[in-house]
């Protein structure tokens, strides 16, 4: 069997388990505002999906988005998810010759769009106490020169949760600016972060900031992101995009809806995640060889590091999805360290988090007698 349809029936056996506590992809399963469902529903009910949504989205959802983000003069194009939106950009921007800067851990998908067209990836190591999990300007000041095309920044991190400072993002848009590159400031999990910052203003000529519905609003499987940029960068984007017959509009009806209860949703949603993430932290201490290296968290999720503790992440995985709890292994985000760590998911119900810090202390033990391996994706 080839790898595609062993990895689609990996996570099709996981979407068809109704009782699978979903720990493992940042999904938030906090349930919807009533405000939201209801403005999707009308637009069931209202059969307004026979239409084709406009090519570069709801007027009234692109507004809003430049608004929440607060980055006035820019323009938005409303994606399937974040990640169309960043195949298109590293599809768009990116050809042989060139290259494309980036962290050792981030999101993966994007290294890969980018090698598809024939661009040299680097990739600057931050995993680790000496690195302080986080990206030093300095250090990506060394590695970028007249060949760097691209800089593609995920901040918050994924999978780590550190999240740049001001004086970091500054530095990091003058050091983009200074080449002539394009900076991808990819904030998927820019609600979730205590304090967060928009390289956009401090270089709004080719930064394209990258958002997504998926995780805090929990729009994961309607597929509703954005790309924000200066307009004539989103004429460019528009000239010949993958969907040219705009994105799913019942997802753009219940984004809208989203943005305007906002404020109220994500008192719940934060409260939640934190809360979670403290549950975790505290049953975390008290498992010899297991640490949280990063704390608090910018995300909707923490890294556990496991390797001191004698288990794999992939053991770890695996013994807890015998007890329908889906959690993440390293090796999903980086292949230099991904041995060390699992990552766990907090935008969850609460009952979720304490089924998985009940099974933890045993899972681990569980795991130190694995020995066989275990397919992941």
């Amino acid at each position: 069997m080839r790898d595609f349809e062993r990895r689609n029936q990996h996570f099709d056996r996981l979407v068809n388990r109704a009782d699978l506590r979903w720990l493992g992809q940042n999904t938030n399963h906090i349930q919807t505002h009533p405000a939201v469902r209801e403005a999707m529903i009308k637009c069931i009910q209202d059969e307004a999906f026979h239409n084709y949504a406009p090519p570069v989205g709801l007027e009234e959802l692109r507004e809003m988005v430049v608004a929440d983000l607060g980055i006035e003069g820019m323009s938005s194009l409303i994606t399937d998810g974040a990640i169309a939106g960043l195949y298109h950009l590293c599809h768009t921007l990116c050809g042989p010759g060139d290259e494309f800067v980036t962290t050792d851990p981030t999101w993966p998908w994007p290294t890969t769009f980018a090698r598809s067209v024939g661009v040299g990836v680097k990739q600057i190591p931050i995993y680790g106490d000496e690195y302080e999990y986080r990206l030093s300007p300095q250090r990506l000041r060394d590695i970028v020169d007249e060949k760097t095309r691209v800089i593609y920044l995920v901040d918050p991190n994924n999978p780590l949760g550190t999240c740049c400072t001001a004086e970091e993002i500054e530095e990091i848009a003058e050091i983009a600016r200074t080449v002539g590159a394009y900076l991808i400031h990819d904030c998927t999990y820019r609600d979730f972060a205590y304090d967060h910052h928009l390289a956009a203003a401090h270089y709004p000529q080719r930064t394209i900031t990258v958002w997504s519905f998926s995780k805090w609003l929990g729009f994961a499987g309607l597929r509703v992101g954005s790309l924000t940029a200066a307009p004539e960068i989103i004429e460019r984007l528009t000239e010949a995009p993958p969907n040219n017959l705009g994105s799913n509009i019942v997802a753009q009806r219940g984004a809208i809806a989203g943005l305007k209860v906002k404020a109220e949703w994500l008192s719940t949603v934060l409260s939640t995640t934190r809360e979670n993430q403290e549950l975790i932290l505290e049953v975390v201490d008290g498992i010899e060889g297991l640490r949280v290296p990063v704390s608090p968290s910018n995300g909707n999720f923490l890294i556990i590091e496991c390797a001191k503790a004698g288990v794999t992440p992939e053991a770890v995985c695996s013994v807890l999805s015998q007890s329908n709890v889906m959690v993440r292994q390293g090796a999903y985000h980086t292949e230099t360290f991904g041995d060390r760590f699992i990552k766990v998911s907090t935008s969850t119900p609460r009952e979720w988090v304490e089924e998985f810090c009940a099974l933890l202390p045993e899972s681990i033990e569980a795991a130190r007698e694995m020995t066989a391996d275990v397919e992941f994706f």
